[in-house]
This record gives C-alpha cells, sequence and structure tokens, in this order.
C-alpha cells in the first residue's frame, strides 16, 4: 500500500510541475499587446563597483534610458533629478521596453511604472520597480554597488 500511495503522490505532484511550468510558460509568451518579448531570467547581474552607465545628456527630462546589460533604467522627471530603477518588470520578470510620456513600459503585458518613484501606474505588475542606486558624477551617470 505504502508503494502505491508514494506513486499517487509522486503522479500528482509531477502533473501539477508539467501544469505549472505550462501556466507559466503561456504567460510569459503572451503577446496581449502586440509584443513578442520575453521574460529574462531573474536579475543575476550583481554590481560590485561604480558603473559609468552614460552622460546625462543621453537622458531626457520627462523621460528615460534603460541600460539592460546593467539590469537599470535611468530617468530625469525633472531637469537635473535622476532616479535609478530596476529595469526588470516585477509582474513576471520581462525587461522593461521603453521611457515615455512619463512611464516606464514593459512589453510583455503592459505594466506601466512612474519615472518620478517606480509606483505602479498600470497593472497587472502589483509591485513598484525596486530603486537603484545612481550618482552623477560631473556628466556622468553613475551606478552605484
Amino acid at each position: 500500500m505504502t508503494s502505491t500511495r508514494r506513486a499517487f503522490v509522486s503522479g500528482i505532484a509531477g502533473a501539477a510541475g508539467v501544469a505549472a511550468t505550462g501556466l507559466a510558460a503561456a504567460c510569459g509568451s503572451s503577446n496581449g499587446g502586440g509584443s513578442t518579448a520575453t521574460p529574462t531570467a531573474q536579475a543575476t547581474t550583481e554590481v560590485t563597483a561604480p558603473t559609468t552607465l552614460g552622460k546625462t545628456a543621453d537622458i531626457p527630462v520627462g523621460g528615460g534610458k534603460i541600460f539592460a546589460t546593467q539590469e537599470v533604467v535611468v530617468t530625469q522627471p525633472t531637469a537635473g533629478s535622476f532616479k535609478g530603477f530596476s529595469a526588470i518588470c516585477t509582474h513576471m520578470h520581462c525587461t522593461v521596453g521603453t521611457v515615455a510620456n512619463g512611464t516606464i513600459n514593459c512589453p510583455c503585458h503592459g505594466s506601466q511604472y512612474s519615472i518620478t518613484d517606480g509606483a505602479v501606474k498600470q497593472g497587472p505588475a502589483t509591485m513598484g520597480l525596486p530603486a537603484k542606486n545612481v550618482t552623477v558624477n560631473g556628466d556622468s551617470i553613475v551606478l552605484q554597488p
């Protein structure tokens, strides 16, 4: 009877894993909104030393720029005020795709975040983008560890 119970439990666990994998793949490959973007692996890039991202002139006032390799987005909500946020959407871990009209936009499912504080402006994401420590050094934007 014990081996039958184990076989039953193993079968249920295996089926649940397959179902969960299928659901995750279905959600992650959705192109609702016409996007073909796919989720990225969870953040694996860890900054261990200051990294120069670019020039302040590259970040438009009221907009921003995505640095995908470093998984950070830098915005300039008002002239001379620079903000850094994770470029990984909190919904399904896609890399955000654009910064426009005062929002950071994810191409996978349409989540939008504020360029001022990273707060969710439009779901399905329910959590804002975590802040990243960026500083200005002369005319350069620097990501701090």
